[in-house]
């Protein structure tokens, strides 16, 4: 390890989201990242607070940066923050017709591999270890017929449905969730990937640290994770964080009746947040399905599949990349890329196709 400390040499991204769009990276809130508050009350947080300091902060950027408030405005988020974005997206909207100043130029969302409803998504991985062979049908229906459609909630009386996941975590515990395909990393160990080792390394580098204006002696040593506020499946609120969103999917049927075009991106490898509860919890938005599932191609082979769904002035582009992980962008970065490319090409194509000739 100490020779990785002087051997540390990052290179340009080729498939960088930066080479289309602004992006301002926020680390939010306060102890995930840089980020750390002045204030003990300043370190107490929730998923409703998140959404107002986030809203907040993008306000105040733009208004100390008034030559970007004309570009389109786009929220983006991945895993959990899912929960977040679509109420941060509706809030602003909303703040728009109030007549809050400044207005912001918000034209939808962005969502990679999101956690949308805590128990729908949690819910949908007995039916994704299903398909994708990982129990027998034998296991897959006596979950169906002993658990009545729960497999997070159960009750303790019943026997036969704790049997039957007994027998599908028996089957998927020794599984990387966040890629099924890759390696298991078994928490007691030091298994993370070279990248993780090579991040911590360089994120804690005094000079990397001054490079990125970090305030020396505010936030102590930077760790991929922390586990003060990441969540899992039926985590209590923490001293410092309080889970208090259940589910995002009221906030997605909210904006329907906005002028917005939203991505959700999903890597079909991915068993954190299988894509099978993402395309539930769209079909329960009620959409008209503007063009059908298909496949899309990069470099003349099969990188996913993706479906259009509309209504009025709300649109929704649902992808799934295959072979694709939790982190689309990391494990399947020319995919996701081409993915981000086609749908921001898509929006301004039809932008100018709706407007009125200059004649």
């Amino acid at each position: 390890m100490d020779n990785l400390q002087d051997n540390i040499t990052f290179i340009l991204n080729p498939n960088s989201w930066l080479k289309m769009a602004n992006i301002i990276f926020m680390d939010i809130p306060a102890g995930s990242g840089f980020s750390y508050a002045e204030t003990q009350e300043g370190w107490i947080s929730s998923d409703s607070i998140m959404v107002t300091q986030a809203k907040d902060f993008i306000k105040k950027f733009l208004m100390d940066h008034p030559k970007f408030l004309k570009n389109p405005l786009y929220v983006a988020g991945i895993s959990y923050v899912g929960i977040v974005v679509p109420k941060i997206v509706l809030e602003i909207y909303e703040g728009n017709e109030r007549g809050d100043q400044p207005r912001l130029n918000i034209q939808g969302y962005i969502l990679i591999s999101p956690l949308t409803d805590k128990f729908n998504d949690f819910n949908s991985r007995l039916e994704y270890g299903y398909r994708m062979a990982l129990i027998s049908n034998d296991i897959y229906k006596s979950a169906i017929e002993n658990c009545h459609g729960n497999y997070v909630n159960v009750d303790s009386l019943n026997a036969l449905c704790a049997n039957s996941l007994h027998r599908y975590e028996q089957c998927t515990c020794r599984l990387n969730l966040e890629n099924i395909l890759e390696p298991y990393c078994d928490p007691k160990s030091d298994c993370r990937t070279a990248s993780c080792k090579f991040l911590d390394i360089w994120a804690n580098k005094e000079v990397v640290q001054q490079a990125l204006n970090v305030r020396q002696g505010k936030t102590g040593k930077y760790v991929t994770i922390n586990n003060t506020l990441h969540y899992h499946q039926g985590k209590n609120d923490t001293k410092c964080y309080a889970y208090d969103i259940f589910s995002s999917i009221a906030y997605h049927k909210k904006l329907l009746g906005k002028n917005c075009q939203a991505l959700i991106l999903n890597g079909d490898h991915d068993m954190t947040f299988p894509y099978l509860g993402v395309e539930k919890w769209i079909a329960s938005l009620n959409l008209n399905i503007e063009i059908p599932w298909k496949p899309f191609y990069v470099d003349g082979q099969v990188g996913g599949y993706h479906m259009k769904y509309a209504q009025n002035d709300y649109s929704l582009t649902f992808t799934t990349v295959k072979g694709g992980g939790h982190m689309v962008q990391v494990t399947k970065p020319i995919e996701a890329m081409v993915v981000i490319k086609r749908w921001f090409s898509s929006i301004i194509d039809e932008s100018l196709h709706d407007a009125p000739l200059d004649m």
